[in-house]
């Protein structure tokens, strides 16, 4: 059977559907997707067959299979994409069903109120009036005066959603909020240890867990979106949501390289530049991550492949294993997309039903363009329980600048994010190093 287009289905307006429409566009995604990964199966055989006939697989059948390959991925990432509108959608349709005093503003108190329309009339008109003074009663953190104005509250956590959304490294990893510029506290390296003792029994003395201190990096990140003052004069522009989307693309690309491979330095510090080893759990230095090689020089051994990625997810500890997701980009999971296991079947397997991830031996797949390419000595795939492994912070108070005067026809808001980042528990998360 001919494998579904998703051409045909890519197209769609979906902004236009309801929720009832979108799932019936996941219907149709997940069919397509079943069809595809059939006939991927089906010619991906045909390829083994080939090499080990050849020596090499026809390059027609190589063309196809790629070209299947693509669909797949494409089909995979729009059933994504059309299920977190899905879930926005209800959201909307939530908070709509609340009881409302028809302004909007119900959940905020008098003096959040005041300050987010003094923040509208300094976004639309400049004028600053007593804005500081006003944002001061209303924050519950201090904020930088000299870098600007601080946004309302629930604009800076609408953000902070908006980029979990869409951040894929954001979206799996512990996420929290502070009122100051840094955070630290204590991580234990081991568990106390323990016992048994009757009632009446003298408790001994257990030695205590060894105790290293997390302190993520920090940074401050920041866009300058423009406006015309056309727009901004229109009396149903909607500043906060236009000023949400205009730095969410910016900051989620900024933020999603940093969690991954950012060196520290006025960032946040990235999983990958962590050094790793082969050492197992209890015998590493605190913030050492262990590898388990590939076992090959860029890419996965011929004989064996499958095994070695059983043996990364065997590495983590039980506790682990049960909410762990492996991440890759989507380059990576095309070549795990071929590998079978000893039975012969596929160890990567589609979401065939609603609201279900795409799979590699039964656990999640976080696709993640922020992750290497497979390459010698690459660390291409992380296999982690990702809310105990690494830590997002959010400094509270994104702060704009309004700028009038830099280019003509326009108004720029310079507008800045504080975030941290930082591995808080190595022995939550494991990596493939691709060598021998």
């Amino acid at each position: 059977m001919e494998h579904v287009k998703v051409k045909s289905l890519a197209g769609t307006a979906l902004e236009t559907k309801d929720a009832g429409d979108l799932d019936a566009e996941v219907k149709k995604l997940i069919e397509g997707i079943g069809t595809s990964f059939e006939e991927y199966k089906k010619t991906n055989d045909q390829r083994m067959q080939e090499i080990e006939k050849r020596g090499s697989a026809d390059v027609v059948t190589e063309q196809k299979l790629a070209k299947i390959d693509a669909d797949l991925g494409d089909m995979s990432k729009l059933k994504e994409v059309i299920e977190a509108q899905k879930s926005a959608i209800e959201d909307l349709a939530k908070k709509a069903n609340r009881p409302r005093g028809g302004n909007g503003l119900d959940n905020l108190n008098a003096d959040q109120i005041e300050h987010q329309k003094a923040f509208e009339d300094y976004i639309k008109k400049g004028a600053e009036g007593n804005l500081g003074a006003l944002q001061t009663k209303a924050l519950s953190a201090s904020v930088d005066a000299e870098g600007g104005y601080a946004v309302p509250e629930h604009l800076d956590q609408d953000i902070i959603k908006r980029l979990k959304d869409v951040s894929p490294v954001r979206s799996v990893c512990r996420n929290i909020m502070v009122s100051v510029g840094n955070y630290k506290k204590p991580a234990g390296s081991g568990a106390a240890a323990s016992g048994w003792v009757g009632e009446k029994d003298v408790r001994p003395k257990t030695d205590s867990p060894g105790l290293n201190i997390f302190e993520p990096s920090f940074g401050e990140m920041y866009a300058m979106p423009a406006a015309t003052r056309i727009i901004l004069d229109d009396a149903f522009f909607n500043v906060e949501a236009w000023l949400a989307e205009e730095v969410e693309s910016t900051f989620a690309e900024k933020e999603g390289v940093a969690f991954v491979s950012g060196d520290g330095v006025n960032k946040p510090k990235g999983f990958l530049t962590h050094t790793t080893d082969a050492n197992k759990d209890g015998s590493r230095t605190y913030g050492n991550i262990q590898h388990v090689l590939s076992g090959a020089a860029g890419g996965f051994a011929a004989n064996d492949a499958t095994d070695a990625l059983i043996n990364l997810f065997y590495a983590l500890k039980a506790g682990y294993r049960q909410n762990a997701k492996w991440m890759m980009n989507s380059q990576t999971v095309s070549e795990v997309r071929k590998l079978k296991d000893s039975n012969g079947n596929y160890i990567w397997q589609p979401g065939l039903s609603i609201g279900e991830a795409t799979s590699l031996l039964e656990r999640p797949v976080v696709s993640a363009e922020e992750m290497p390419q497979i390459a010698a000595d690459s660390l291409s795939i992380a296999l982690a329980d990702w809310e105990r492994a690494y830590t997002v912070i959010d400094r509270m108070g994104t702060q704009v600048l309004r700028d009038p005067f830099s280019e003509k026809g326009f108004i720029l808001f310079y507008t800045t994010k504080r975030v941290g980042g930082g591995m808080e528990n190595d022995d939550a998360i494991k990596l493939m190093k691709f060598a021998a």
